[in-house]
């Protein structure tokens, strides 16, 4: 019974350390140019990421070489081309955004 409730209680932490608060810094890009994350968290893309973002592409959060999608895209729009740090909750590569610092 004590090896059921305790491999119950592993599984269980499994299952939520898929969806935690964390606090990300990164720049916020455009989800087409975002498949080159070197050029997209550079400062001369800003523009670029601005105006895509404005033509329909979902910003994204780059950080470092990892791409973060938002569960909120048209929230973090203003972003575009900027650098932040955005706490929140992350899952599945998707950050549920609870506050943005620039």
């Amino acid at each position: 019974m004590k090896k059921l409730i305790a491999l119950t209680a592993l599984t269980f932490s499994f299952a939520t350390a898929s969806a935690f608060a964390e606090s990300l810094t990164g720049v916020v890009s455009d989800e087409m140019c975002s498949k080159n994350t070197a050029k997209a968290a550079s400062p001369e893309h800003a523009s670029c990421a601005q105006k895509c973002v404005k033509g329909g592409s979902d910003p994204v959060l780059v950080v470092g070489s990892k791409v973060y999608k938002f569960s909120d895209p048209a929230k973090m729009a203003n972003y575009a081309g900027k650098k932040i740090t955005v706490d929140g909750s992350v899952a599945d590569n998707t950050i549920t955004v609870a506050s943005v610092k620039e």
